[in-house]
C-alpha cells in the first residue's frame, strides 16, 4: 500500500455511528404502550421564562409497566408541565395529585402498532440513507486518490473497508429495527 493515502476510517465511523444515535433518539420517541422515561424527552415546558425538558423541573419514574409519574418540584410550574404533555402530541391525559403528575399510557390497538411499525421502518430507511451517503463520500475520496495516482490494489482495499463498514452499519440498523417493530406488535 502506498504511504501518500490514508482514508480516515474513523470519520466515516463515527458519521455513520451518528446516523444510529439519531435512529436511537427516533424509536425511544415511539410509544410502544410500555411506559418508558424517555416518551418525554422531546416534551419542553416553558419554566421561568424558557422552554426546559420536564426532566429538569421533576423527578420522571417509571413505577409499574403502564404508568409514568412525574414528581414536580416547583407547585407553580405543574399546570405548565400538565399542558405541555398534553399539547405534546403523545396521546396521554396526564392526572395530578398535587405536586406528582401520573400518566396512564394507555393500550395500543392493533392499527395503531401497524402505524407505529411504518413509522419505525421509516425511521430505520432514513438511517439507511445516511450511512450509504456516508460511504458515498468515503468512495469519493478513493476515486479522487485514485485520478492522483493510487494503485488499483490499494483502491480495491480502501473500497472494500468502506463497504465493510457500511455492512456493518446497515446490519445494525435492520437488527434495531427489527427489535423494535417487535416490541410495537407485542400485545
Amino acid at each position: 500500500m502506498s504511504d501518500d493515502f490514508e482514508l480516515d476510517t474513523d470519520d466515516l465511523k463515527r458519521r455513520m455511528d451518528g446516523a444510529m444515535a439519531n435512529l436511537r433518539t427516533e424509536f425511544a420517541s415511539l410509544r410502544t404502550g410500555r411506559a418508558s422515561a424517555s416518551m418525554l424527552e422531546p416534551v419542553v415546558v416553558e419554566a421561568y421564562g424558557q422552554p426546559t425538558p420536564i426532566n429538569q423541573v421533576g423527578t420522571v419514574n417509571v413505577p409499574e409497566p403502564r404508568m409514568v409519574t412525574i414528581n414536580v418540584w416547583d407547585r407553580g410550574l405543574v399546570g405548565k408541565v400538565e399542558k405541555a404533555i398534553r399539547e405534546s402530541g403523545l396521546g396521554i391525559n396526564p392526572q395530578t395529585n398535587g405536586t406528582i403528575i401520573m400518566l396512564p399510557i394507555p393500550e395500543l390497538n392493533e392499527e395503531r402498532r401497524r402505524e407505529l411499525t411504518k413509522v419505525a421502518g421509516q425511521y430505520a430507511e432514513h438511517a439507511r440513507v445516511a450511512i450509504r451517503n456516508v460511504r458515498r463520500d468515503g468512495m469519493d475520496q478513493i476515486k479522487k486518490a485514485k485520478s492522483n495516482g493510487m494503485s488499483e490494489d490499494d483502491q480495491k482495499f480502501w473500497e472494500s473497508e468502506v463497504q465493510d463498514l457500511t455492512d456493518r452499519m446497515i446490519k445494525a440498523v435492520d437488527d434495531a429495527l427489527e427489535t423494535k417493530q417487535a416490541e410495537i406488535m407485542q400485545v
